[in-house]
């Protein structure tokens, strides 16, 4: 209970009729943002947050849509450009230029997306197995095994998606986080309450991306065009990568240095997409290393 009083909580307008909830520890040093993905929430940062809130100040945000922070049902609030703009508001209220910018999954998409669109704003990035846009449209496009690692997107697309992932407790759900020991009853209890305050908003994400595994050649994916220009990454940048990851594997980091010139990778062998939650503490290392680089 002591830990977790540590945790203050504070919501950000980031654009008109928009407000995300936040969770932060820490009261000075360097600031640090972190970004969850789906099917998470901003708890999932609770613990690097707390190990670091001796060194530095720590906010993690909901995303749109996600637990407790604005959920637009219009799918269109969900493009890319709207969601970027949140993390720039969050950063001009935490004070820019950020200092380091943790993120995980959907958390890492926009991250990449605004370290490209706006490096003015932070000086360090560490990405946590969550693909860049430019390596992941390479294999989305030529790689059968990330084709078929990746077909979940779709579904999650349905009309339906959020009623039927809610079916059963989320029957749906929870094979997700593939059986692992560190899913505690404890945390699936944190997990059902952000599920239980609605999942339309964070599948909405995936309604607005162009990037899915298709076989059709009308698909936009065929036709998307990413400049160099538009995804380099300039911010100095680390990568950790558990390789276990079913979801997103390991050829997505191949040949990543020639969109992120400053490019350190740390893999993972005995970790999985959910490393966050499986090895806290080599997370709270990266952060450090990635602070002191």
């Amino acid at each position: 209970m002591a830990q977790a009083a540590l945790i203050r909580e504070s919501d950000v307008e980031t654009a008109p009729g928009i407000t995300l909830r936040c969770r932060e520890a820490g009261t000075h040093g360097p600031r640090v943002l972190l970004l969850h993905g789906f099917p998470e929430a901003a708890f999932v940062w609770d613990e690097p947050m707390l190990a670091l809130a001796g060194e530095a100040r720590c906010r993690a945000p909901n995303l749109r849509g996600f637990a407790g922070s604005s959920a637009p049902a219009d799918a269109s609030a969900y493009k890319p450009k709207a969601l970027i703009g949140d993390l720039a508001a969050l950063i001009e209220d935490f004070g820019a230029p950020l200092d380091l910018l943790v993120a995980h999954d959907w958390g890492g998409a926009l991250a990449w997306g605004l370290a490209a669109q706006r490096p003015q704003l932070l000086r360090r990035l560490l990405i946590v197995n969550a693909p860049h846009p430019a390596t992941f449209l390479r294999e989305l496009r030529g790689n059968p095994a990330q084709i078929a690692a990746s077909a979940y997107m779709n579904w999650l697309c349905r009309p339906d998606a959020a009623a039927r992932l809610a079916e059963n407790g989320y029957a749906r759900l929870w094979p997700f986080f593939g059986g692992g020991a560190w899913l505690t009853e404890a945390l699936k209890a944190r997990y059902r309450a952000v599920w239980d305050l609605g999942l339309d908003g964070a599948l909405n994400y995936y309604r607005n991306s162009p990037l899915r595994p298709s076989t059709r050649p009308d698909d936009a994916i065929h036709t998307l065009v990413l400049s160099d220009e538009a995804v380099t990454v300039k911010v100095a940048t680390r990568v950790l990568w558990g390789e276990r990851d079913e979801a997103l594997l390991p050829a997505l980091l191949d040949g990543l240095e020639r969109w992120v010139p400053e490019l350190r990778v740390e893999r993972v062998p005995d970790a999985s997409h959910w490393i966050v939650h499986e090895q806290p503490q080599r997370v709270v290392r990266a952060i450090r290393t990635a602070l002191a680089s």
